[in-house]
Protein backbone atom coordinates (compact mmCIF):
# COMPACT_ATOMS: atom_id res chain seq x y z
CA UNK A 1 0.00 0.00 0.00
CA UNK A 2 2.42 2.59 0.98
CA UNK A 3 4.58 1.66 -2.55
CA UNK A 4 1.13 2.30 -4.22
CA UNK A 5 0.97 5.35 -2.77
CA UNK A 6 4.46 6.99 -3.84
CA UNK A 7 3.83 5.52 -7.25
CA UNK A 8 0.67 7.06 -7.65
CA UNK A 9 1.45 10.59 -8.19
CA UNK A 10 4.28 9.93 -10.40
CA UNK A 11 2.41 7.69 -12.86
CA UNK A 12 0.10 10.32 -13.50
CA UNK A 13 2.37 12.85 -14.32
CA UNK A 14 3.70 10.77 -16.37
CA UNK A 15 0.49 9.98 -18.26
CA UNK A 16 -0.10 13.53 -18.77
CA UNK A 17 3.37 14.37 -20.45
CA UNK A 18 2.91 10.78 -22.23
CA UNK A 19 -0.26 12.24 -23.67
CA UNK A 20 0.55 15.37 -24.08
CA UNK A 21 3.68 14.63 -26.11
CA UNK A 22 1.64 12.19 -27.93
CA UNK A 23 -1.00 14.30 -29.08
CA UNK A 24 2.34 16.69 -30.31
CA UNK A 25 3.85 14.04 -32.13
CA UNK A 26 0.23 13.06 -34.17
CA UNK A 27 0.02 16.81 -35.13
CA UNK A 28 2.90 16.68 -36.54
CA UNK A 29 2.95 13.49 -39.00
CA UNK A 30 -0.16 14.57 -39.67
CA UNK A 31 1.49 17.91 -41.14
CA UNK A 32 4.33 15.80 -42.16
CA UNK A 33 2.40 13.57 -44.43
CA UNK A 34 -0.46 16.26 -45.62
CA UNK A 35 3.12 18.04 -47.13
CA UNK A 36 4.69 15.05 -48.71
CA UNK A 37 1.52 13.32 -49.58
CA UNK A 38 1.81 15.73 -53.46
CA UNK A 39 5.20 15.09 -53.66
CA UNK A 40 5.00 11.54 -53.07
CA UNK A 41 2.12 10.94 -55.90
CA UNK A 42 4.14 13.27 -58.09
CA UNK A 43 6.46 10.93 -57.49
CA UNK A 44 4.79 7.90 -58.14
CA UNK A 45 3.07 9.35 -60.98
CA UNK A 46 7.11 9.92 -62.90
CA UNK A 47 8.04 6.04 -61.96
CA UNK A 48 4.94 5.27 -63.99
CA UNK A 49 5.86 7.52 -66.89
CA UNK A 50 9.60 6.04 -66.60
CA UNK A 51 8.30 2.79 -66.27
CA UNK A 52 6.22 2.96 -69.48
CA UNK A 53 8.35 5.06 -71.53
CA UNK A 54 11.70 2.88 -71.39
CA UNK A 55 12.73 1.22 -74.53
CA UNK A 56 10.60 2.90 -76.89
CA UNK A 57 11.10 5.04 -79.97
CA UNK A 58 10.14 9.04 -80.29
CA UNK A 59 9.31 10.60 -83.21
CA UNK A 60 11.23 14.24 -82.54
CA UNK A 61 9.91 16.21 -85.56
CA UNK A 62 12.13 19.63 -84.93
CA UNK A 63 13.31 21.83 -87.40
CA UNK A 64 16.38 20.83 -89.43
CA UNK A 65 17.88 23.91 -91.15
CA UNK A 66 21.07 24.41 -89.17
CA UNK A 67 24.08 21.99 -88.46
CA UNK A 68 24.81 22.74 -84.97
CA UNK A 69 21.68 22.08 -84.16
CA UNK A 70 21.08 19.12 -85.41
CA UNK A 71 24.45 17.78 -83.95
CA UNK A 72 23.17 19.05 -80.59
CA UNK A 73 19.78 16.90 -80.91
CA UNK A 74 22.30 13.75 -81.94
CA UNK A 75 23.54 13.92 -78.90
CA UNK A 76 20.33 14.38 -77.21
CA UNK A 77 19.47 10.76 -78.55
CA UNK A 78 22.51 9.30 -77.54
CA UNK A 79 21.94 10.45 -73.83
CA UNK A 80 18.29 9.12 -73.76
CA UNK A 81 19.36 6.10 -75.31
CA UNK A 82 21.98 5.87 -72.27
CA UNK A 83 19.55 6.66 -69.94
CA UNK A 84 16.17 5.08 -71.03
CA UNK A 85 17.19 3.12 -73.87
CA UNK A 86 14.65 5.46 -76.02
CA UNK A 87 15.35 5.74 -79.51
CA UNK A 88 15.24 9.45 -80.66
CA UNK A 89 14.47 9.77 -84.22
CA UNK A 90 14.95 13.56 -85.51
CA UNK A 91 12.47 14.03 -88.39
CA UNK A 92 14.01 17.30 -89.95
CA UNK A 93 11.65 20.11 -91.04
CA UNK A 94 11.84 23.00 -93.50
CA UNK A 95 8.71 24.66 -91.24
CA UNK A 96 7.14 23.64 -88.03
CA UNK A 97 3.92 24.00 -89.95
CA UNK A 98 4.39 20.73 -91.56
CA UNK A 99 4.46 18.77 -88.56
CA UNK A 100 1.62 21.00 -87.22
CA UNK A 101 -0.43 19.71 -90.87
CA UNK A 102 0.34 16.12 -89.96
CA UNK A 103 -1.63 16.25 -86.56
CA UNK A 104 -4.26 17.81 -87.74
CA UNK A 105 -4.52 15.50 -90.31
CA UNK A 106 -4.27 12.46 -88.35
CA UNK A 107 -7.31 13.88 -86.24
CA UNK A 108 -9.69 14.38 -89.70
CA UNK A 109 -8.58 10.80 -90.44
CA UNK A 110 -10.19 9.89 -86.46
CA UNK A 111 -6.66 8.82 -85.87
CA UNK A 112 -6.57 9.73 -82.11
CA UNK A 113 -3.58 7.30 -80.39
CA UNK A 114 -1.53 6.07 -82.80
CA UNK A 115 -0.71 9.39 -84.31
CA UNK A 116 3.30 9.95 -86.09
CA UNK A 117 4.48 12.87 -83.96
CA UNK A 118 5.99 12.17 -80.35
CA UNK A 119 7.12 15.10 -79.54
CA UNK A 120 7.53 18.96 -81.84
CA UNK A 121 9.87 21.96 -81.24
CA UNK A 122 7.50 24.74 -81.42
CA UNK A 123 6.41 27.98 -80.12
CA UNK A 124 4.15 31.39 -81.40
CA UNK A 125 1.72 30.88 -83.64
CA UNK A 126 1.96 26.70 -84.51
CA UNK A 127 1.32 26.78 -80.91
CA UNK A 128 -1.56 28.97 -80.43
CA UNK A 129 -3.21 27.24 -83.85
CA UNK A 130 -2.28 23.52 -82.41
CA UNK A 131 -3.91 24.48 -79.17
CA UNK A 132 -7.19 25.97 -80.94
CA UNK A 133 -7.76 22.92 -82.44
CA UNK A 134 -6.75 20.92 -79.49
CA UNK A 135 -4.06 19.15 -81.01
CA UNK A 136 -1.52 19.04 -77.57
CA UNK A 137 -1.42 16.77 -74.79
CA UNK A 138 -2.84 18.80 -71.24
CA UNK A 139 -1.42 19.42 -68.40
CA UNK A 140 1.70 17.32 -68.68
CA UNK A 141 4.50 20.07 -68.48
CA UNK A 142 4.62 21.19 -65.29
CA UNK A 143 4.23 17.46 -64.06
CA UNK A 144 8.26 16.93 -64.84
CA UNK A 145 10.53 16.86 -61.92
CA UNK A 146 12.98 19.25 -64.00
CA UNK A 147 10.34 21.74 -64.60
CA UNK A 148 10.66 22.85 -61.11
CA UNK A 149 14.21 24.53 -62.02
CA UNK A 150 12.76 27.08 -64.37
CA UNK A 151 11.19 28.86 -61.33
CA UNK A 152 7.64 29.27 -62.78
CA UNK A 153 6.69 31.41 -60.18
CA UNK A 154 8.44 33.73 -60.67
CA UNK A 155 9.19 33.19 -64.01
CA UNK A 156 5.90 33.69 -66.37
CA UNK A 157 8.40 33.42 -69.51
CA UNK A 158 7.93 29.63 -69.42
CA UNK A 159 3.88 29.37 -68.50
CA UNK A 160 3.10 31.87 -71.63
CA UNK A 161 3.90 31.39 -75.19
CA UNK A 162 3.33 34.51 -77.45
CA UNK A 163 1.24 35.91 -74.89
CA UNK A 164 -1.16 32.38 -74.86
CA UNK A 165 -1.07 30.85 -71.52
CA UNK A 166 0.78 27.30 -72.29
CA UNK A 167 -1.89 25.72 -69.71
CA UNK A 168 0.73 22.68 -69.55
CA UNK A 169 0.92 21.55 -73.31
CA UNK A 170 4.11 23.39 -73.93
CA UNK A 171 7.60 22.30 -71.65
CA UNK A 172 10.33 25.16 -72.56
CA UNK A 173 13.62 24.34 -73.95
CA UNK A 174 15.29 27.45 -74.47
CA UNK A 175 15.17 31.19 -74.18
CA UNK A 176 16.49 33.62 -76.97
CA UNK A 177 16.34 37.59 -77.79
CA UNK A 178 17.01 39.44 -81.59
CA UNK A 179 20.40 40.03 -81.43
CA UNK A 180 22.41 42.30 -84.22
CA UNK A 181 26.32 42.09 -85.26
CA UNK A 182 28.36 43.74 -87.85
CA UNK A 183 31.91 43.01 -89.11
CA UNK A 184 33.90 46.10 -87.69
CA UNK A 185 36.78 45.85 -90.29
CA UNK A 186 33.71 47.40 -92.38
CA UNK A 187 31.50 49.47 -90.70
CA UNK A 188 32.91 51.25 -87.29
CA UNK A 189 29.63 52.60 -85.87
CA UNK A 190 26.46 50.26 -86.70
CA UNK A 191 22.81 51.81 -86.18
CA UNK A 192 21.75 51.31 -82.67
CA UNK A 193 18.11 51.44 -83.48
CA UNK A 194 15.51 50.57 -86.16
CA UNK A 195 15.85 54.84 -86.91
CA UNK A 196 19.47 54.48 -87.20
CA UNK A 197 19.33 50.94 -89.61
CA UNK A 198 17.29 53.28 -92.29
CA UNK A 199 19.36 55.58 -92.09
CA UNK A 200 22.88 53.53 -92.70
CA UNK A 201 21.12 51.46 -94.66
CA UNK A 202 20.80 54.08 -97.46
CA UNK A 203 24.89 55.29 -96.70
CA UNK A 204 25.59 51.61 -96.61
CA UNK A 205 23.69 49.82 -99.96
CA UNK A 206 23.12 46.59 -99.98
CA UNK A 207 24.78 45.71 -97.26
CA UNK A 208 22.07 44.92 -94.86
CA UNK A 209 18.73 42.42 -95.45
CA UNK A 210 16.58 39.75 -94.01
CA UNK A 211 15.41 36.75 -95.09
CA UNK A 212 12.26 36.08 -96.68
CA UNK A 213 9.26 35.49 -95.14
CA UNK A 214 7.69 32.98 -93.78
CA UNK A 215 11.13 32.53 -92.72
CA UNK A 216 10.71 32.49 -88.90
CA UNK A 217 14.22 34.95 -88.39
CA UNK A 218 12.83 36.74 -91.10
CA UNK A 219 9.44 37.53 -89.41
CA UNK A 220 10.84 38.59 -86.45
CA UNK A 221 12.85 41.43 -87.43
CA UNK A 222 9.71 42.47 -89.16
CA UNK A 223 8.27 42.08 -85.25
CA UNK A 224 10.68 44.13 -83.48
CA UNK A 225 10.11 46.49 -86.49
CA UNK A 226 6.30 46.79 -86.25
CA UNK A 227 6.73 46.78 -82.29
CA UNK A 228 9.26 49.85 -82.41
CA UNK A 229 7.25 51.54 -85.07
CA UNK A 230 4.31 51.40 -82.58
CA UNK A 231 5.98 52.63 -79.36
CA UNK A 232 5.03 56.45 -79.94
CA UNK A 233 1.10 55.24 -80.58
CA UNK A 234 -0.89 55.25 -77.92
CA UNK A 235 -1.93 52.89 -75.29
CA UNK A 236 -5.03 51.50 -77.05
CA UNK A 237 -3.15 50.76 -80.33
CA UNK A 238 -0.49 49.32 -78.68
CA UNK A 239 -2.63 46.71 -76.85
CA UNK A 240 -4.10 45.12 -80.39
CA UNK A 241 -0.81 44.03 -81.29
CA UNK A 242 -1.12 41.91 -78.31
CA UNK A 243 -4.94 40.72 -79.20
CA UNK A 244 -6.13 38.87 -82.39
CA UNK A 245 -6.03 40.75 -84.99
CA UNK A 246 -9.29 41.83 -86.62
CA UNK A 247 -10.88 43.42 -89.80
CA UNK A 248 -10.98 46.79 -88.79
CA UNK A 249 -7.22 47.40 -87.02
CA UNK A 250 -5.41 44.62 -89.62
CA UNK A 251 -4.05 47.88 -91.61
CA UNK A 252 -3.92 50.53 -89.25
CA UNK A 253 -1.32 48.76 -87.06
CA UNK A 254 0.12 47.07 -90.60
CA UNK A 255 0.42 50.50 -92.11
CA UNK A 256 3.76 51.98 -90.65
CA UNK A 257 5.68 48.98 -91.87
CA UNK A 258 5.02 48.71 -94.89
CA UNK A 259 5.70 52.27 -94.90
CA UNK A 260 9.13 51.52 -93.23
CA UNK A 261 9.75 48.88 -95.84
CA UNK A 262 9.22 50.78 -98.76
CA UNK A 263 12.34 52.94 -97.59
CA UNK A 264 14.24 50.50 -96.62
CA UNK A 265 14.14 47.53 -99.51
CA UNK A 266 15.06 49.89 -102.32
CA UNK A 267 18.91 50.16 -100.10
CA UNK A 268 18.62 46.23 -99.29
CA UNK A 269 20.90 43.89 -100.62
CA UNK A 270 19.89 43.15 -104.53
CA UNK A 271 17.95 46.27 -104.45
CA UNK A 272 15.31 44.58 -102.16
CA UNK A 273 14.76 42.65 -105.24
CA UNK A 274 15.73 39.05 -103.72
CA UNK A 275 15.81 37.86 -100.50
CA UNK A 276 17.90 35.41 -98.57
CA UNK A 277 16.14 32.21 -97.62
CA UNK A 278 17.53 31.44 -94.31
CA UNK A 279 19.88 32.52 -91.19
CA UNK A 280 22.29 30.27 -92.47
CA UNK A 281 22.48 31.80 -95.82
CA UNK A 282 22.63 35.53 -94.13
CA UNK A 283 25.99 34.45 -92.15
CA UNK A 284 27.02 33.23 -95.40
CA UNK A 285 26.92 36.09 -96.83
CA UNK A 286 28.29 37.91 -93.93
CA UNK A 287 31.20 35.31 -94.22
CA UNK A 288 31.29 36.26 -98.00
CA UNK A 289 31.81 40.26 -96.53
CA UNK A 290 28.61 40.30 -98.80
CA UNK A 291 26.53 41.89 -95.65
CA UNK A 292 28.33 44.03 -93.13
CA UNK A 293 25.28 44.02 -90.50
CA UNK A 294 23.02 41.27 -89.85
CA UNK A 295 21.09 39.84 -86.89
CA UNK A 296 20.12 36.13 -85.01
CA UNK A 297 17.48 34.94 -82.18
CA UNK A 298 20.47 33.19 -80.45
CA UNK A 299 23.51 35.79 -78.92
CA UNK A 300 25.54 32.74 -78.01
CA UNK A 301 25.69 31.38 -81.94
CA UNK A 302 27.53 34.51 -83.20
CA UNK A 303 30.89 33.36 -81.36
CA UNK A 304 29.54 29.79 -82.17
CA UNK A 305 29.79 30.54 -85.47
CA UNK A 306 33.24 32.65 -85.41
CA UNK A 307 34.61 29.50 -83.32
CA UNK A 308 33.63 27.37 -86.42
CA UNK A 309 35.33 29.52 -88.79
CA UNK A 310 31.67 30.20 -90.09
CA UNK A 311 32.45 33.93 -89.57
CA UNK A 312 35.40 36.34 -89.24
CA UNK A 313 37.27 37.02 -86.11
CA UNK A 314 36.29 40.67 -86.89
CA UNK A 315 32.41 39.85 -85.69
CA UNK A 316 31.02 41.83 -82.59
CA UNK A 317 27.68 41.57 -80.78
CA UNK A 318 25.28 44.06 -79.84
CA UNK A 319 21.61 44.76 -79.00
CA UNK A 320 19.18 47.83 -80.05
CA UNK A 321 18.71 50.34 -77.87
CA UNK A 322 14.83 50.54 -79.01
CA UNK A 323 14.30 47.20 -77.92
CA UNK A 324 15.31 43.42 -78.38
CA UNK A 325 12.58 41.43 -79.38
CA UNK A 326 12.57 38.27 -77.15
CA UNK A 327 10.78 34.83 -76.53
CA UNK A 328 11.08 31.23 -75.33
CA UNK A 329 11.14 28.11 -77.21
CA UNK A 330 9.15 25.05 -76.22
CA UNK A 331 8.21 21.26 -76.92
CA UNK A 332 5.18 19.38 -77.23
CA UNK A 333 3.18 16.78 -77.50
CA UNK A 334 0.49 16.13 -79.68
CA UNK A 335 -2.39 14.78 -78.36
CA UNK A 336 -1.99 11.88 -80.31
CA UNK A 337 1.13 10.59 -80.06
CA UNK A 338 2.05 6.89 -80.17
CA UNK A 339 4.86 7.06 -77.53
CA UNK A 340 3.73 10.15 -74.86
CA UNK A 341 5.40 8.41 -71.84
CA UNK A 342 8.46 8.12 -73.84
CA UNK A 343 8.29 11.60 -74.90
CA UNK A 344 7.77 13.08 -71.64
CA UNK A 345 11.14 11.55 -70.71
CA UNK A 346 12.62 13.30 -73.53
CA UNK A 347 11.46 16.76 -72.57
CA UNK A 348 12.53 16.21 -69.12
CA UNK A 349 15.75 15.67 -70.13
CA UNK A 350 16.00 18.73 -72.14
CA UNK A 351 15.41 20.48 -68.82
CA UNK A 352 18.18 19.24 -66.84
CA UNK A 353 21.05 21.06 -66.35
CA UNK A 354 23.44 19.01 -67.91
CA UNK A 355 21.13 19.01 -70.85
CA UNK A 356 20.86 23.04 -70.28
CA UNK A 357 24.38 23.67 -69.72
CA UNK A 358 25.37 21.84 -72.85
CA UNK A 359 23.00 23.30 -75.31
CA UNK A 360 24.25 27.05 -73.96
CA UNK A 361 28.16 26.40 -74.75
CA UNK A 362 28.99 28.58 -78.16
CA UNK A 363 30.72 25.51 -79.53
CA UNK A 364 27.69 23.06 -79.37
CA UNK A 365 24.83 25.66 -79.56
CA UNK A 366 24.85 28.39 -78.03
CA UNK A 367 21.18 28.70 -77.17
CA UNK A 368 20.50 30.69 -73.47
CA UNK A 369 19.05 28.08 -70.48
CA UNK A 370 15.10 28.57 -69.17
CA UNK A 371 16.82 27.16 -65.81
CA UNK A 372 16.92 29.53 -63.18
CA UNK A 373 20.29 29.31 -61.68
CA UNK A 374 19.80 30.07 -58.24
CA UNK A 375 17.24 27.03 -58.29
CA UNK A 376 20.50 24.62 -58.88
CA UNK A 377 22.90 23.40 -56.50
CA UNK A 378 26.44 24.37 -56.16
CA UNK A 379 27.67 21.17 -58.41
CA UNK A 380 24.68 22.20 -61.25
CA UNK A 381 25.14 25.91 -61.24
CA UNK A 382 29.22 24.80 -62.09
CA UNK A 383 28.12 23.49 -65.32
CA UNK A 384 27.22 27.18 -66.66
CA UNK A 385 30.09 29.00 -65.09
CA UNK A 386 31.20 31.30 -68.19
CA UNK A 387 34.85 31.57 -68.95
CA UNK A 388 36.13 34.77 -70.32
CA UNK A 389 33.77 35.68 -73.16
CA UNK A 390 34.64 35.64 -76.66
CA UNK A 391 35.59 39.05 -78.25
CA UNK A 392 32.94 38.67 -80.43
CA UNK A 393 30.07 37.77 -77.98
CA UNK A 394 27.13 39.64 -76.80
CA UNK A 395 28.73 41.51 -73.90
CA UNK A 396 27.22 41.24 -70.93
CA UNK A 397 23.97 43.07 -69.43
CA UNK A 398 24.28 44.45 -72.89
CA UNK A 399 19.78 44.02 -73.31
CA UNK A 400 18.43 46.79 -71.65
CA UNK A 401 15.12 46.61 -73.09
CA UNK A 402 13.01 43.85 -74.08
CA UNK A 403 10.28 43.61 -76.70
CA UNK A 404 7.13 41.34 -76.05
CA UNK A 405 5.94 39.23 -79.00
CA UNK A 406 2.79 40.33 -80.54
CA UNK A 407 -0.41 37.70 -80.54
CA UNK A 408 0.87 34.76 -82.57
CA UNK A 409 -2.36 36.03 -85.14
CA UNK A 410 -0.06 39.09 -86.76
CA UNK A 411 2.27 36.26 -87.97
CA UNK A 412 -0.13 35.42 -90.35
CA UNK A 413 -1.05 38.78 -91.16
CA UNK A 414 2.65 40.26 -91.43
CA UNK A 415 3.18 36.92 -94.09
CA UNK A 416 -0.28 37.69 -96.17
CA UNK A 417 0.67 41.37 -96.18
CA UNK A 418 4.15 40.87 -97.19
CA UNK A 419 4.12 38.20 -100.01
CA UNK A 420 1.27 40.27 -101.50
CA UNK A 421 3.26 43.23 -102.03
CA UNK A 422 7.22 41.66 -101.92
CA UNK A 423 6.18 38.47 -102.74
CA UNK A 424 9.09 37.99 -105.50
CA UNK A 425 10.72 34.45 -106.56
CA UNK A 426 14.49 34.40 -105.49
Amino acid sequence: MPCIKLLTPFTRSKLYCFGFCAALYLVFINQALAISSPLSEQAQRWQTIEQKGRNQTVYFHAWGGDPQINSYIQWLADQVKLEYNITLQHIKLSDTSEAVSRVLAEKSANNHNLGSVDLIWINGANFAKMAEHNLLLKGWAEQQPNFSLTDPKNNPAVTVDFGVPTQGMESPWGQASLTFYYDQLASKNPPQNLTELLRWSKINPGRFSYPKPPDFLGVSFLKYALVVLHQQSNATTQAELYSPVTVNNKNKILSPLWDFLAELHPVLWRQGKHFMQSNAEMRRLVDDTQLSLAFTFSAPAIPAAVKRYDLPNSIRSYAMTDGSLSNTHFVAIPYNASHQHSAQLVANFLLSPKAQAYKQKPSIWGDNTVLILSTLNTEQQALFNPRTPHPSALPFNSIKRTLSEPHPSWVDAINQGWAKRYGITP
